[in-house]
C-alpha cells in the first residue's frame, strides 16, 4: 500500500460513534507506529481533511471532507435518489431499511430509515458493512466485481457463532444469493438481527450497491419475509432507475423464481 493510500485510510476510522480520535488510539486502530501515524495526520491536517480539537487534543474530520461530500452528492446524487424508495420500504415492512454503495472493496452505508411501527428496531450504526457477515455484503459478493471474494475470504472476522469463517461456507451463501437474487444474513453480524438485501445497479450497468431490510430476528415470520422480498424488488428497481441503471434480466429472473416459490429463502433447519 502506498504512503498516500495509508494516509487516506486513516479517515475510515472516524464515524458518528467515534467522531474524535486521539493519536495513541489511532495508532492502535491503524496498526501503525506513532511517528508514522502522526506524519500522516499532519498531511491530512494540512489539506483540511482532519483538524485537531484544541480542547481535547483529539483529531476529527475537517471541513474539506464536508466540501467533498457535498460535491459528490451534487455530481452523483445517490442519497437523494434512494430516499423515497427507502421510506416506502420501511413503511411497507415495518422494519429498518438501508442502502449502501460499493467503492473499491468497501461497502459503505449511504442512508437508512427506521420504521416507527415498533419500539424495538434495528439501528444502523456501521459506516461500512463486512462483506462476509451481512446481507448487503453477500449481495455485493454475488453481483459485484469478482475480486471482492478474494478480499472477503482474507477478512473472515467471526462476529457471532453463525458468521461464515471458511471460504466454503461463504461461497455457499453467496451462491444462494446469486440463485435467488437476494442476500440473506441470519445472526451473522448480530445474533438477534436478520436481514434481506437486493442489488442495485447504476448507469454503468454494473453493481453499485444494495438496498436492505434489517429486522429483529424474532419478528421475521414467513409472511413478513415474503413482504420484505416483494418490496425489496420494488425498491431496487426504483433506486437503480434513479441512479441511471436498470436491473439485469438474469437478476429479474432470479427474483421471479424466488417469489414464485415461497420456500426458496426460508432459513435452513
Amino acid at each position: 500500500m502506498s504512503s498516500a493510500a495509508k494516509t487516506l485510510k486513516l479517515l475510515a476510522h472516524f464515524s458518528v460513534e467515534q467522531p474524535e480520535i486521539g493519536l495513541s488510539q489511532l495508532c492502535r486502530l491503524a496498526g501503525r507506529d506513532k511517528a508514522t501515524t502522526y506524519r500522516h495526520l499532519q498531511a491530512l491536517e494540512e489539506t483540511g481533511l482532519v483538524e485537531q480539537n484544541l480542547l481535547t487534543k483529539r483529531y476529527r474530520l475537517g471541513p474539506a471532507v464536508l466540501q467533498l461530500a457535498q460535491t459528490r452528492e451534487v455530481t452523483v446524487p445517490r442519497k437523494a435518489g434512494a430516499g423515497a424508495a427507502l421510506q416506502a420500504l420501511a413503511d411497507a415492512t415495518g422494519e429498518t431499511a438501508h442502502v449502501s454503495i460499493l467503492s473499491g472493496t468497501t461497502l459503505y452505508s449511504l442512508d437508512y430509515i427506521e420504521s416507527l411501527q415498533h419500539s424495538t428496531r434495528v439501528i444502523i450504526d456501521l459506516p461500512t458493512f463486512p462483506l462476509h457477515a451481512t446481507a448487503s455484503g453477500l449481495c455485493a459478493l454475488a453481483f459485484g466485481p469478482l475480486d471482492l471474494m478474494e478480499f472477503a475470504v482474507a477478512n473472515l472476522t467471526k462476529f457471532t457463532p453463525h458468521t461464515a469463517t471458511s471460504a466454503q461456507s461463504l461461497e455457499a451463501q453467496v451462491q444462494r444469493a446469486r440463485d435467488t437474487g437476494f442476500g440473506r444474513s441470519r445472526g451473522t453480524l448480530e445474533d438477534d438481527v436478520n436481514s434481506l438485501s437486493a442489488p442495485v445497479f447504476d448507469q454503468t450497468g454494473f453493481f453499485a450497491g444494495t438496498v436492505t431490510v434489517a429486522c429483529v430476528a424474532t419478528r421475521l415470520t414467513p409472511d413478513l419475509d415474503r413482504t420484505i422480498q416483494t418490496n425489496l424488488v420494488a425498491a431496487s428497481r426504483q433506486i437503480s432507475r434513479n441512479w441511471g441503471g436498470s436491473i439485469p434480466p438474469e437478476v429479474e429472473a432470479c427474483w421471479s423464481d424466488a417469489l414464485s416459490n415461497p420456500h426458496t429463502l426460508e432459513p435452513s433447519p
